[in-house]
């Protein structure tokens, strides 16, 4: 585990906390926001600064990182790992002070180098982050006019020990913190938004256990979150750190019910639209040489008010680290639920091997019909998974002033049911080009595919897939120009069939660069299905855009469009920083329906607005 602080010339700080050496999964490089598996928890804030200053030899930075910030055994002289990158985007080039295997990444803290000679002190972290909030906000199919609402709270760290932290919350609010991007789903699986905000992403990875995405014993956006809808928060405690050589994690938070007024034949009746739960995470963790832990977990969910609704799940987790490039994985985990019969568990195997020249992995997993981990994240039920994965890495020293690396691989993917019917399979085949600046694209994948429904499967309104098993072969391209230019598009393409027909699937991503003020991206995203059962197509479209006046204040917006809901969003962000992403915030979120109303039961023209003002303050107490 461990810390990173980063920067750019124009002096942007970059911050965020590594969990496992960054294995959230099986490309820990992809998930950096994958909520509280992520292996890599860049929405992490600490308390630092930086400054930056150039000249005729090129740029130099000088970090200002508190004790306080870090977390360390005791007082007195230690022994700390510690490694520097840098990365020249024009070239692609990334260098480490301590050297890395080039099959790892900076998160690899099992070969940081040794800083010696620290001395420590013995102060404490004491702070408080109070904020004020202010908004005002219309629904418009239950509203006449604007709410006014005004708010106070705040959160406090309290460091009990330099190395076990205390983090509290009252009346918890998250109005700063970018929505959520639009996704199109067309299987009968759940869909995974990450976690993003600030009091739940500090310490995320001490909570993870499981398989991220798909078994996650702990998922925190069960916490306030109800069906899409804020669930207000009204306090709770996070202890985190080491005590005794174990790295333990305690969590509790109490989320109040929620009331909405419904017309039943003709008179309003208040009904309790989520109840009041308390939420509770207990995770106990030793560390061993050489990437080597063992640990377990208990998550429960409490109806505050109805002792007889309530949810738990145990969990025990561990890996085992063999030599320099093996890792093994596992875990076993239980729920119980009331009118549950007890079919409720779950248990996981696995295994990476990663090598200069090779990357192999296999896992095995078997999830129970029951298994209902009420505060956790599972996207399918009553299944036995197995994978496995070869691929081989090749560089050429005669071309490599401008092709970087070749990666041939297949891969399996299977999900049978519990009584042995295939849902889904996967055989890819497949090549990825990598060039010296960064650029990539593959060759055409070919999948070997097979969808396996028991009962019919309305995939779109109206467009209902009969049971069956549906053999397919597609056709897939993945392709990303240099990055590190001004403008980069990067996106893929597959073609090939699907279920009983076919679909063309595309989407693209625009970027651009002007220096370091502004960036910008624009995805468009298109499933044109043809089915014996009906034809149809999703459109979504989002433009990203950020503007930074100065390396502490900026201006942030994320529009999007999906034709599946006809609906417009825009969510519009002003920020003026100070201390560990604290500061005065000025936010605007709009959606209007833009679709017929015979279609969609949805009057055309706005559906919600609010406008809000937040502002708050990191207070350093303890010095």
């Amino acid at each position: 585990n461990g810390f990173v602080f980063g920067t750019t010339p124009a002096g942007i700080e970059y911050d965020g906390q590594v969990a496992s050496e960054g294995s959230g999964g099986s490309n820990p490089r992809r998930r950096q926001q994958a909520g509280s598996g992520g292996g890599f928890n860049r929405n992490w804030d600490g308390n630092w600064s930086v400054a930056t200053s150039s000249d005729g030899e090129g740029w130099y930075a000088e970090f200002r990182i508190p004790f306080t910030t870090l977390r360390y055994s005791g007082s007195g002289e230690q022994e700390w790992g510690l490694n520097v990158s840098r990365t020249v985007r024009r070239k692609n080039e990334e260098s480490f002070w301590a050297p890395i295997g080039r099959e790892f990444n900076l998160y690899r803290v099992s070969d940081a180098g040794n800083l010696t000679g620290v001395v420590t002190p013995t102060s404490r972290t004491l702070t408080v982050t109070p904020f004020v909030l202010g908004s005002t906000q219309r629904v418009y199919a239950t509203q006449d006019e604007f709410e006014n609402t005004a708010e106070i709270g705040g959160d406090a760290k309290i460091g009990l020990t330099p190395s076990l932290t205390l983090d509290l919350t009252v009346n918890t609010d998250f109005a700063q913190v970018e929505v959520d991007e639009e996704q199109v789903n067309l299987t009968r699986f759940r869909l995974f938004f990450p976690e993003k905000r600030p009091f739940f992403l500090e310490n995320a990875g001490t909570f993870a256990v499981g398989t991220p995405q798909s078994v996650d014993l702990f998922f925190s956006r069960r916490i306030g979150i109800d069906s899409g809808n804020q669930v207000p928060i009204l306090g709770g405690a996070r202890l985190t750190g080491k005590v005794g050589g174990l790295t333990v994690g305690v969590l509790n938070i109490q989320a109040d019910e929620v009331r909405e007024t419904e017309l039943v034949e003709g008179v309003e009746q208040e009904q309790i639209a989520a109840p009041s739960n308390n939420f509770s995470a207990v995770r106990v963790l030793k560390e061993l040489p050489n990437r080597t832990r063992f640990g377990g977990i208990m998550v429960s969910r409490l109806n505050t008010d109805d002792g007889d609704d309530y949810n738990l799940t145990f969990g025990l987790d561990g890996r085992v680290g063999i030599g320099e490039a093996l890792n093994v994985d596992g875990y076993v985990a239980k729920t119980e639920t009331p009118g549950l019969d007890g079919n409720d568990w779950a248990a996981s195997l696995g295994s990476q091997y990663n090598t200069r020249d090779w990357s192999l992995g296999f896992s095995y997993r078997k999830v129970s019909e029951d298994f209902n981990p009420e505060v956790g994240f599972v996207d399918r039920l009553g299944y036995r998974f197995l994978s496995a994965r070869i691929l081989r890495k090749y560089r050429f020293e005669s071309i490599s002033s401008w092709f970087r690396e070749l990666r041939p691989h297949v891969s399996l993917r299977q999900f049978w049911d519990l009584d042995g019917f295939t849902e889904t399979r996967l055989l890819h085949i497949d090549s990825h080009f990598e060039f010296a600046n960064g650029a990539f694209f593959q060759l055409p994948a070919i999948n070997f595919t097979e969808d396996g429904l028991k009962e019919p499967f309305e995939i779109k309104d109206g467009v209902v897939i009969a049971p069956g098993s549906y053999s397919n072969v597609d056709w897939g391209f993945a392709y990303n120009t240099n990055k590190g230019a001004p403008i980069s598009l990067e996106g893929r393409i597959d073609i090939g069939g699907f279920y009983s027909g076919t679909r063309y699937g595309a989407s693209t991503t625009l970027n651009a660069r002007a220096g370091e003020k502004l960036a910008a991206s624009l995805r468009y995203s298109l499933n044109d299905v043809n089915l014996p059962e009906g034809d149809f197509q999703t459109n979504l479209v989002s433009l990203k855009a950020a503007y930074s006046f100065t390396p502490r204040i900026y201006v942030q917006s994320l529009v999007q469009y999906s034709d599946l809901t006809e609906n417009w969003s825009a969510n519009v962000r002003f920020g003026w920083l100070n201390a560990a992403g604290t500061g005065l915030f000025i936010v605007f979120n709009d959606m209007e329906h833009r679709g017929l109303f015979e279609r969609t039961g949805i009057p055309r023209g706005p559906v919600q607005r609010s406008f809000i003002i937040k502002f708050t303050r990191l207070l350093d107490v303890g010095r």
